[in-house]
């Protein structure tokens, strides 16, 4: 069987509610493991996340994370969009991680207003274009759409064909 592993950063739960339903549909043909990033210097003020996003700072990920995805047929990495970009720990995981050329990429974002979307995404793509990946698929969710199961998961299964 395949293997996949969904890999996300999740501040308000969003996220991880979306990387949950993502895992299940992923099941029947993929092998899938779970790693929720946790960032270790993660202010609670808005205007500090929102800057740190923007600006591009660093971020501290928790130590013993897996960076090494060579066992992996299918990535998919998700994170909330903040203010125009992912969140820092995504951005670091993505620039961090290795052994991924040739392999197939899900993005997945959540996000409040929508402004920025296609940004963020944008954002990671060129991160995994220099690492040579295979093809880079995605897809988004709203907040206000995140406990509409039907919806999530034909977000999902469009951005799997």
């Amino acid at each position: 069987m395949s293997k996949a592993i969904v890999v996300f950063y999740s501040y308000s739960g969003n996220t991880k509610a979306v990387a949950e339903i993502l895992k299940s549909e992923l099941k029947n043909k993929f092998e899938t493991d779970f790693l929720e990033l946790k960032c270790l210097d993660e202010s609670d003020a808005f205007l500090t996340q929102a800057s740190r996003a923007l600006f591009k700072k660093p971020a501290l990920l928790k130590h013993g994370l897996k960076y090494d995805l060579s066992e992996y047929d299918l990535i998919a990495v998700g994170t909330p969009v903040w203010a125009f970009a992912p969140a820092p720990c995504a951005r670091i995981y993505l620039q961090k991680c290795t052994n991924i050329k040739n392999k197939q990429i899900l993005l997945f974002a959540t996000y409040g207003s929508g402004l920025g979307t296609q940004h963020c995404l944008k954002q990671m793509s060129e991160i995994l274009k220099n690492k040579q990946v295979a093809e880079i698929k995605s897809f988004l969710v709203q907040q206000c759409k995140i406990d509409d199961l039907e919806f999530v998961k034909s977000a999902i299964k469009k951005a799997l064909q």
